[in-house]
């Protein structure tokens, strides 16, 4: 293990150098992650973290991959939806034994406070209400005697189809209301919704060209209604139009630290494809658009989650790969109510982390 871990580090050191050159580095943000935030009952722990949102209100939902009530590690149900108070304190779950339930990825808190939780393992985007009551349902989970078993990744990949995700991963909205899906690890698009959840249509494919995807992993819409797509396995953010059209591209070029070290190995069954960028530097993992407009991103290596413009200019950065508080361990999603609170949901340490920030 030590040395995989050091050919992974030495590998992302050679990146750095030949990728990111001598480019100076964005002034470090100064921060301070409040311990305990949120308080759970007595004997109850989160599981992996892959979603975390805040609501007008202050309330917090966290989407955890734990409750699973057994079976075998792989296929069991992983999805609970736990909802704070504004001072951390717990208030109960949403959607218990959901039928949707079966492998969280994403929550988000979208208008006029509905929840909205993007299940990877069933295919579905469920929407609540504030009082935790099912109002939408996109997509549809496969039924358990389906003789073809799960739909895996490709490639070749099937093509995608009206209506249906496989593997989706987050949800935004646009000025008009119209409903964006992140879809996702299988299909590689952006499907489109009205803001009464009738199809308008997809953009999107695999491939690494302007406008293609390799693991559309999270999206954020901004207030001129550019929609900000994480292009995780291609190392960018790529950027839209309202109705699809592509404008232009975001690279993080952010050296890592001389002395960073992956927490993990990434895969156990051997290195990853050229064409995969997930665990380099700057991949975006999570991002966020702050009502100050500015765009926030999280990386799994170095571990760090990076300020930026709208423009995509890093204007700083903070944190560290780690497992104790303050340090980040996959940040799988981000909650940013200002650009003075951020939360940050880390599948590796199983926690969400409450960030307040210093002088910007």
């Amino acid at each position: 293990m030590r040395m995989r871990l050091a050919t992974l580090t030495a590998a992302a050191m050679a990146l750095a150098l030949t990728a990111f050159g001598a480019s100076a580095a964005p002034p470090e943000i100064s921060f301070r992650s409040v311990p305990d935030p949120l308080k759970l009952p007595a004997g109850m722990n989160f599981g992996e973290v892959s979603g975390v949102s805040v609501s007008s209100q202050g309330h917090v939902f966290v989407f955890s991959r734990s409750g699973s009530p057994g079976g075998p590690a792989f296929g069991a149900k992983a999805a609970q939806l736990l909802e704070f108070d504004a001072g951390g304190r717990y208030l109960g779950e949403i959607g218990r034994d959901l039928y949707a339930w079966s492998f969280a990825h994403a929550v988000r808190v979208g208008p006029h406070d509905t929840i909205w939780a993007t299940d990877k393992g069933s295919d579905e985007v469920v929407e609540f209400s504030p009082s935790g009551h099912v109002l939408m349902v996109l997509g549809r989970k496969q039924e358990a005697g389906d003789p073809n078993g799960p739909l895996h990744r490709g490639p070749p990949f099937e093509p995608a189809q009206l209506g249906r995700f496989r593997q989706p991963t987050n949800v935004a909205w646009g000025q008009d209301g119209r409903i964006y899906v992140s879809d996702g690890y299988v299909n590689a698009r952006v499907a489109m919704f009205t803001p009464d959840g009738d199809w308008i249509g997809s953009f999107g494919d695999h491939g690494t060209g302007p406008g293609e995807f390799n693991n559309v992993h999270d999206i954020a819409v901004g207030k001129a209604g550019e929609v900000f797509v994480a292009d995780r396995g291609n190392r960018r953010i790529q950027v839209f139009s309202p109705t699809g059209r592509y404008l232009r591209q975001i690279t993080i070029d952010v050296p890592p630290p001389a002395d960073a070290q992956p927490l993990i190995s990434p895969r156990a069954d051997g290195p990853a494809p050229a064409t995969d960028h997930t665990f380099e530097p700057g991949a975006p993992w999570a991002i966020c658009i702050s009502p100050e407009q500015t765009l926030w991103v999280a990386d799994a290596f170095p571990g760090r989650i990076y300020r930026l413009s709208l423009d995509g200019k890093v204007t700083g950065v903070l944190g560290r790969g780690g497992r104790t508080l303050g340090r980040f361990g996959w940040v799988h999603a981000l909650a940013c109510p200002s650009d003075h609170e951020l939360w940050a949901a880390e599948l590796l340490n199983w926690r969400v982390q409450k960030l307040e920030l210093g002088d910007q």
